[in-house]
């Protein structure tokens, strides 16, 4: 299957996981769902490992993991918080950060420069933020325009996914670094994997694991939708430029506010999907600079 439709498939069901983990596992804590979702679907596509040989493996591939599993822990935690608490279309959007993110660490940490494109895609990301919070400003008042983005540091659920993204942008970079190393379709599965396995640690408290299973269905359709996600990614990616593709992937920003707003009953569906959009046109016109 060519990687377009592949990507979208990958943005519904990371969006569908994000909808059934706040429908039907509200109750369960951060760790629990990160062991779900990411433990767990480890588990699941463990087994892809076997379906090629691997390569030798020099140190610096595990310098760039041992450094970026840490960080997609503490991303997912806090993505975990940010779903779970918080409406979606007040929260998913703001992970289009994240290509802004990597394009403003690179320009400060590596000198690399910003082209037109990418500048103007980082005032679309912005716009796009600005317009989600529209209702905090007073067009009369031009004193309050400013107010849609400093709303964004008073509120704790866009503020925790907005860490998230920073957060994703280092593990971004680092995860480029170690596929110089190793096929992309492998190395996705060793990494959910590692990642699940540093995550058991923070699963040791007495009834940690056991309560997990009180809910066996939504577990595994959560798991199983992740694992969707991982490999689709991964299969896409093999076909097109990286960044063309997480730009593509960010569409799940749309399918999680159509989500909210059907399934949980958020309003605004009209003005977050105007603002999604924004947000999303910024992503891709970074995505082609």
């Amino acid at each position: 299957m060519d990687w377009f439709p592949l990507t979208l498939f990958c943005a519904f069901s990371l969006a569908a996981a994000d909808t059934l983990t706040k429908a039907k596992l509200s109750d369960y804590s951060a760790r629990e769902l990160a062991f779900v979702r990411l433990t767990l679907a480890g588990l699941l596509v463990s087994p892809l490992l076997l379906s090629q040989p691997f390569p030798e493996l020099p140190g610096v591939f595990w310098g760039w993991v041992a450094a970026i599993v840490p960080l997609e822990i503490l991303a997912m935690l806090l993505y975990i918080r940010a779903i779970r608490d918080y409406p979606l279309s007040q929260t998913l959007p703001y992970l289009a950060f994240t290509p802004v993110f990597v394009t403003l660490v690179g320009y400060l940490l590596l000198g690399e420069s910003v082209s037109g494109d990418g500048f103007m895609g980082i005032l679309l990301v912005v716009t796009g933020a600005w317009l989600l919070n529209f209702d905090q400003a007073e067009l009369r008042e031009w004193r309050t325009w400013v107010n849609p983005l400093t709303h964004i540091f008073r509120n704790p659920g866009p503020l925790t996914m907005l860490s998230v993204a920073f957060l994703y942008s280092f593990t971004a970079v680092g995860g480029k670094g170690a596929m110089q190393y190793m096929a992309p379709e492998l190395f996705g599965p060793l990494y959910f994997v590692l990642v699940g396995v540093a995550l058991l640690p923070l699963l040791m408290k007495p009834l940690s694991i056991r309560r997990i299973w009180r809910k066996p269905l939504p577990v595994f359709g959560v798991a199983g939708l992740m694992g969707i996600m991982l490999i689709t990614h991964f299969i896409a990616l093999e076909q097109v430029e990286v960044a063309y593709m997480i730009a593509v992937k960010r569409t799940s920003l749309l399918f999680g506010i159509l989500f909210g707003a059907f399934i949980f009953r958020e309003t605004g569906l009209r003005s977050h999907l105007l603002a999604g959009a924004v947000m999303l046109g910024g992503v891709f016109m970074i995505a082609a600079s």
